[in-house]
């Protein structure tokens, strides 16, 4: 199976926190996603510029698909990015991953997420969408979605309503599955009427984790659940340390976590999603789908940034071949 991404093509800036100060002082809830203008950057800057940082490619689909990339799946990206640095990093990161990108280009410059994280681990971010924004359905046509199979989609492109629309009912005409992760509560509320209107008709896949499933049901994780599954064919909701849990055709599957040391839950999300995407281009259970995605959501949680690195990639490769023969699974 060929899996491509549409999102937002950010580059991020990862900032380790010392307490909540700094999120508070900027009025931001924590644990959110906040769009931002240019006129904000420099009052974000002020407030990191004595922290440690560090600069990444990213955007939740992007992620999604190079850790998709790094497994062996044939991937690709469908993105916006300025005609500056911060674009060609980000064109030449997804290229050297393997991924073949369409990246469509802006003379604003390339959009950039910042990640700030408080010592529990939890992220808030503050996200300027630059040239990312601008990407609109006119610039999207059948041949940037026709050599794929499934369409990976992500929650934070749900503003451009027009843009997701287009997208969804093209990769429908196309007899591609459609794969949408919710991104953040915030998001979810704000698009509510929106997500619910569409996922029914065109979603197959839907990813969200408990907030997030809260926010588009009312309900608790499991209720979510049951209630998701009636609109898509597979529903996925996670809840942190106590997993995730999968319902397809009437069935729940629930599967654990890896142990580990959490430094930087950044990225979780998208990494689940590549592990258990994977699965599913492989063909195996949903319960060793959602084995991938908790070994790659676990992997990422122990590094800083949203991406496993390089050489933590031999390790990850290994676990999700024992995973994929069934020799040893999460929850024997």
């Amino acid at each position: 199976m060929r899996i491509t991404g549409l999102g937002n093509a950010l580059v991020d800036v990862l900032v380790q926190l010392q307490n909540e100060a700094i999120v508070e002082r900027l009025g931001y809830p924590k644990g959110s996603m906040q769009l931002i203008g240019s006129d904000e950057v420099p009052h974000i800057t002020q407030h990191i510029s004595d922290l440690p940082s560090l600069m990444v490619s990213g955007g939740s689909a992007a992620n999604t698909i190079h850790g998709l990339a790094c497994l062996g799946t044939s991937t690709g990206f469908i993105g916006k990015v300025g005609k500056d640095d911060l674009g060609a990093f980000y064109a030449q990161d997804l290229q050297d991953a393997g991924v073949a990108c369409t990246l469509l280009t802006s003379k604003t410059v390339t959009g950039q997420a910042y990640t700030l994280i408080t010592p529990d681990t939890e992220r808030t971010f503050a996200t300027f969408l630059g040239a990312a924004v601008e990407m609109v359905a006119a610039e999207l046509n059948e041949s940037n979605l026709k050599p794929f199979d499934l369409v990976h989609i992500e929650g934070y492109l749900v503003q451009n309503t027009e843009l997701i629309e287009k997208a969804l009912k093209m990769a429908k005409a196309l007899q591609m599955k459609v794969s949408l992760d919710l991104a953040s509560f915030n998001v979810v509320e704000a698009n509510l009427e929106f997500l619910q209107r569409v996922i029914p008709q065109y979603v197959d896949i839907v990813f969200a984790n408990e907030e997030e499933a809260k926010a588009y049901t009312g309900q608790t994780p499991e209720e979510a659940l049951l209630a998701l599954s009636e609109s898509v064919d597979i529903a996925v909701v996670k809840i942190g340390k106590a997993g995730s849990l999968i319902r397809s055709q009437g069935i729940t599957t629930t599967v654990g976590i890896i142990p580990v040391q959490a430094l930087d839950t950044t990225g979780a999300g998208d990494a689940y999603a590549a592990g258990f995407l994977h699965g599913l281009d492989r063909g195996v259970s949903l319960k060793q789908c959602g084995e991938l995605g908790a070994l790659l959501a676990g992997t990422a949680i122990e590094n800083y940034g949203a991406r496993i690195p390089i050489d933590r990639w031999p390790g990850v490769l290994e676990k999700a071949r024992v995973i994929l023969q069934d020799k040893h699974t999460l929850n024997p």
